[in-house]
Formats: C-alpha cells, sequence, structure tokens
C-alpha cells in the first residue's frame, strides 16, 4: 500500500526564535505540499490563519508549551484566543508533573478545561512527553486524555528527553484504540522513520522537516 506521506504532516516550527519570514516559509510549504497542518506557538496563528485561507491545511497551535506546568485556566484562555485566532487544532502540553506525583484528576482538568475551551470543532491533541514518563504513565495518561475528550495523544514536544519511539506510538495506539488519534513528534527527520511510526499506528506525523520526508532525502534537523 502507497502512503500519501504528505497528509500525516503536521508541517512544525516552533524555534524561539522564529521570525515572520520562517512562518510565511512554512506556509508555503504547507499549501505546496497539501500537509495536514502547520503547527506553531500562539503569536503566529493569525498569520498562519491568513496565509492558509481557502486550502485544506488546518493551524494547530501550541498550548502550555513546551512544558505544560501552567494552570488548566491559563491554558483555557490561551486556547480560546488561539481559536480565535483562526486555530483549527490545538497541541497541549499536559501537566507531565502531576501526573508523575499520582495526581490523576488534576491531569484530567488540566485537559478537560483546554477540550472545552477549544469548542466542538476544534481539535485537541494531548502532548505526553513520552521520555520523562514510564511506560505504566504513558498507558495512565492515554486513558485520561480519552477521559478528558481529547482527539489526540501525542508523544513529545521537540524539546524534551528523547522523541518518538516505535514502542510508545504502538502503545498509545494500544491505549487510546481507533477512535482517537495518536501522534508522533520529535527526532522525525526522513521518509524511512515516518513510515515506521505510520506503521507502528500514528495518524500524524509532527516534523520541522517535512519537505525533506515529502521528498525521501537525508535531513539534520531538531524536531
Amino acid at each position: 500500500m502507497k502512503i500519501e506521506i504528505h497528509s500525516f504532516i503536521d508541517h512544525t516550527f516552533l524555534k524561539p526564535d522564529a521570525i515572520k519570514a520562517d512562518i510565511v516559509r512554512l506556509c508555503k510549504e504547507a499549501k505546496t505540499y497539501q500537509f495536514a497542518s502547520v503547527c506553531v506557538n500562539p503569536i503566529w496563528v493569525s498569520l498562519c490563519s491568513e496565509m492558509l485561507k481557502g486550502t485544506s491545511v488546518k493551524v494547530a497551535a501550541v498550548v502550555g508549551f513546551p512544558l505544560g506546568a501552567t494552570t488548566p485556566e491559563a491554558k483555557a484562555f490561551e486556547t480560546k484566543q488561539a481559536v480565535q485566532h483562526g486555530a483549527n487544532e490545538i497541541d497541549m502540553v499536559m501537566n507531565i508533573g502531576a501526573l508523575k506525583s499520582g495526581d490523576t484528576e488534576w491531569v484530567y482538568k488540566d485537559i478537560l478545561a483546554v477540550v472545552q475551551a477549544a469548542g466542538e470543532n476544534v481539535k485537541v491533541k494531548v502532548i505526553l512527553e513520552t521520555g520523562l514518563l514510564s511506560l505504566d504513565q504513558v498507558e495512565d495518561a492515554c486513558l485520561i486524555a480519552v477521559r478528558a475528550g481529547a482527539h489526540f495523544v501525542k508523544t513529545s514536544t521537540g524539546f524534551g528527553a528523547g522523541g518518538a519511539t516505535i514502542e510508545h506510538v504502538q502503545l498509545m495506539r494500544k491505549m487510546v484504540g481507533t477512535d482517537r488519534g495518536v501522534k508522533a513528534s520529535g527526532g522525525i527527520r526522513d521518509f524511512k522513520t515516518a513510515v515506521e511510526m505510520i506503521e507502528a499506528g500514528a495518524n500524524r506525523i509532527g516534523t520541522s522537516s517535512g519537505v525533506t520526508i515529502v521528498k525521501g532525502e537525508e535531513v539534520k534537523g531538531d524536531y
């Protein structure tokens, strides 16, 4: 089966020193290659929304990024503002410390606050930062995300310890079933790795190397 790899890719640029020209290029590439979305920091959502108007490319905004250590109220406000500015999708970082402390109710309320703030028509992806979690904690996080109504679970921010692994993607797919999405992100820089993640169960790939991946080239990247 031939994989239309472009349709899996969330074309990503989240560097702190990003300038307008970087985001303009990102959107132009996303339109050219018909990627699933662009994934950007909230400050760039309005620009991306305007540039991608009339296309099939979605605009994803990160929330509570990259640590996840802000309050549910702050994440909810950030989400509402991103949606008002044109975001179709929200990639939120869950409260990692709360999960590792065993406070699963806080994690649930944290995710629920974003899901409710996003509204019915906006997909919410929950970034677990799997490199910081045990396998049991990954399982717990997936179940909480599903219970809170999130649409996707996502491996990594790309800024934490480690990136996407086959083992984590397979486990996340097992835990969320077929009704929810799994996004692999962090360290995916070539076509072969992207396909391996899709075969493991991912239906989105977060990467800053989208163009290189669709061209089947080698690259040095950082997300």
